[in-house]
């Protein structure tokens, strides 16, 4: 076994928090050994965001961002959001000459291919002399005489700063695993449960009530989860599966929902439909289902059909609108504003964009990712407690906090 000279630091997970938090100390003049058991990197970044990676959203141009993540301590995010905000990460991409383009709701995503983030960060990695082993399983971590020891089944590695950048447990097929828990365990952390976040749900009789032949069907809603105070609700696209629902909305929602907790789905939330069924009916000689398609173009013709074949609303399906009486129009459309669906589950981490959860964030400093158990040790990007909204959130989070631990490991180096 070669047990090589101590760096300064080691960063544990090649991953977009891993990357960049590497290149940054490494940019700062510190000796950085970059480790990931994988030897394909930044997988979670090449198929994100169909292939183009959303990798950070305007409204995270230095405002505070608090709103936008799911923690036990969503406030923790503003020191280092406030430090590494959006622009920073645009003009990053401008100095290597990678071209965007902004979405809908703030979003940004590379014009051409997510493969032109990786190519940055390796970049940026070689500019900084990171030294890398990918494809190198890690046995075990030790710290001693100030050290932190990590053992591989080849070499052992030594630095006086370990960087946790390991991720949750989303997507397994590429690589995600609970290691980095099981490390902030073994130094002293507690763990909020982790569970799948950003998830399509799952729904119980939902094909014997033949919700599965509305699959690939998707329009624009407002769902919403809880109530009062609590309540989130979030107006995004919905799409129709063979085993449930999922597309934007539902993956928002999903970060909020709790096992037992019933959704209210709006179809159509920029209508008053009631009161345009009631009011529109008179002296029309069409027929409610085309009334339907006239009033609330944004409903697809299959979901409309569906929902009039249903029990109380077949019997007025081809009836003439107008002769349809004002409490049944009344109800309809209350079905339609207000679809109560009680989701089953989800469908797990193998198809989550995140995980919920993580290393407590209590025990970690915001202003440097520090722990604040063990000296030495940091913790950045999803292995947190800190899940970011779908759109961009959850890749700032992994810049920010990277760059965050990076200038504070600089500004220790002198006792490094």
């Amino acid at each position: 076994m070669t047990i090589f000279a101590p760096d300064d630091v080691l960063v544990l997970g090649a991953g977009a928090a891993g990357m960049m938090c590497a290149a940054q100390a490494g940019q700062a003049g510190l000796r950085v050994r970059l480790i990931d058991h994988a030897s394909k990197i930044g997988e979670k970044i090449r198929i994100s965001g169909g292939g183009r990676c959303n990798f950070t959203n305007t409204h995270l141009n230095g405002h505070d961002g608090a709103a936008y993540f799911v923690s036990q301590q969503p406030r923790f995010v503003r020191h280092a959001l406030s430090r590494y905000h959006a622009g920073d990460f645009v003009q990053l991409l401008a100095r290597h000459g990678i071209e965007w383009q902004e979405k809908h709701r703030g979003q940004l995503f590379c014009r051409h291919s997510a493969t032109d983030i990786i190519a940055l960060l390796q970049r940026e990695c070689a500019q900084g002399q990171v030294q890398w082993h990918t494809g190198t399983r890690i046995l075990s971590v030790d710290y001693r005489n100030n050290l932190y020891q990590v053992h591989t089944e080849q070499d052992c590695f030594q630095a006086a700063a370990l960087v946790v950048a390991t991720g949750g447990l989303a997507a397994p097929a590429i690589g995600a695993s609970g290691f980095g828990y099981e490390l902030a365990k073994q130094f002293g952390h507690s763990i909020i449960t982790p569970q799948a976040a950003l998830v399509p749900l799952r729904f119980e009789h939902w094909q014997s009530h033949g919700f599965d032949a509305l699959a690939g069907v998707a329009l624009p809603v407002a769902v919403r989860c809880g109530s009062g105070k609590q309540a989130m609700v979030f107006e995004e696209d919905l799409l129709f599966r063979h085993k449930g629902l999922s597309g934007p909305a539902i993956l928002q929602i999903s970060s909020y929902w709790q096992p037992g907790q019933t959704l209210s789905i709006d179809l159509c939330p920029q209508l008053d439909l009631a009161a345009a069924l009631c009011r529109g009916k008179h002296g029309q000689k069409i027929r409610l289902d085309t009334a339907l398609h006239q009033l609330a173009p944004q409903l697809p013709k299959r979901l409309i059909d569906f929902w009039l074949a249903q029990a109380p609303f077949a019997a007025l399906a081809k009836q003439r609108w107008a002769d349809i009486a004002d409490h049944h129009l009344n109800a309809l459309a209350y079905s339609l504003k207000h679809w109560q669906v009680l989701p089953s589950g989800h469908d797990g981490h193998k198809k989550a964009e995140v995980t919920r959860g993580g290393v407590n964030v209590a025990e970690i400093d915001p202003k440097t990712m520090a722990s604040r158990l063990q000296p030495g040790l940091y913790f950045i990007g999803e292995v947190m407690d800190i899940t970011g909204w779908l759109g961009g959130y959850n890749f700032q989070w992994a810049w920010s906090s990277a760059v965050c631990a990076a200038r504070a490991l600089a500004a220790q180096s002198t006792h490094l």
